[in-house]
């Protein structure tokens, strides 16, 4: 019988819980001093206040990593952006902070579970970004 993968097999807000109860358990990824005086985002308007909000958001970067080939700071950023509530004028969508996701990036660098793909400057087509690695893809998969 084959076995299945879970990272699809699972719901996804269950995986990302029992992958960030892993990730608190790496060394790597320690939640930094500042982390619990910023905003997520010029969107919000009050501080984050999960204290597990560090590892969430490793967990769920993560699995985006490993969804996709490469993922650069620039589209997480809008992929966690939201609305900005500007008075009685419209809504209107504003990216993410990035300094949270790439400092989570930095970490996943140290842990070896992704490594980062730099373009070489005379070449145009190269893509430039993360790429999780074979540890990161063994460890996401071992989470049950």
């Amino acid at each position: 019988m084959e076995k299945i993968n879970p990272v699809y097999g699972i719901n996804p807000q269950e995986y990302n819980l029992k992958l960030a109860k892993a990730l608190k358990e790496v060394p790597e990824f320690k939640e930094p001093g500042w982390a619990k005086f910023v905003k997520s985002s010029s969107s919000k308007e009050r501080p984050i206040e999960d204290d597990d909000f560090w590892y969430k958001r490793a967990a769920s970067i993560l699995r985006q990593l490993y969804k996709r080939e490469l993922v650069g700071v620039s589209r997480l950023r809008t992929k966690y952006g939201s609305k900005k509530n500007r008075g009685s004028k419209p809504e209107r969508f504003v990216r993410a902070g990035g300094k949270i996701i790439r400092t989570i990036l930095q970490q996943s660098d140290k842990a070896g579970f992704t490594i980062c793909i730099k373009d070489p400057k005379s070449v145009r087509n190269k893509k430039t970004g993360r790429k999780i690695t074979e540890k990161g893809k063994k460890f996401m998969e071992e989470v049950q």
